[in-house]
């Protein structure tokens, strides 16, 4: 079950924060697609995939390192979505702070899936959404992702990945 504050969350990502936007929606060149997964870290990814595999009886995956984000992965498969278990990698993985100020873990960020990321980050860009870096990077499904400043989207980090 979604809890109501995480269903409060993704509501307020579509709402307008005291920043200046450009007016009107986006344009016809891209749309949001489907919540990917919900990203969480955890302080001991090896209890956290027992946890959903042994006890809630999820499928999970293998351990995937991702030294480029400063991240190990696992994801556990739901029907309708995934959940994104981060565990810090290396010594500046930004889950590392995360995980300092939240040392029981927590929900990191949310992913949704865009037909065309490119047209997306260009287009959030001119409406003033700051972007965490210069261009789209290869995130763990393979495919160009991009990280919207939680400032800019009320609060939640969001990621954004290709279909």
């Amino acid at each position: 079950m979604i809890s109501n504050k995480f269903l409060g969350a993704v509501r307020a990502m579509t709402q307008c924060t005291a920043r200046s936007y450009s007016a009107g929606g986006n344009s016809a060149v891209w749309s949001l697609g489907k919540l990917n997964h919900v990203a969480i870290a955890v302080p001991d990814l090896q209890a956290a995939t027992a946890m959903y595999r042994d006890v809630l009886g999820a499928a999970v995956s293998e351990e995937q390192a991702l030294p480029e984000h400063g991240v190990t992965t696992v994801f556990v498969n739901l029907d309708n979505t995934k959940l994104e278990l981060l565990h810090p990698l290396g010594d500046k993985s930004p889950i590392a702070g995360f995980l300092n100020k939240n040392k029981a873990g927590g929900i990191h960020h949310v992913c949704i899936e865009v037909n065309d990321i490119e047209s997306a980050v260009k287009e959030l860009k001119a409406k003033n959404i700051r972007c965490l870096s210069e261009e789209t990077r290869i995130g763990a499904h393979g495919k160009p992702v991009m990280f919207l400043h939680p400032k800019d989207c009320n609060g939640v980090l969001v990621e954004l990945e290709q279909e």
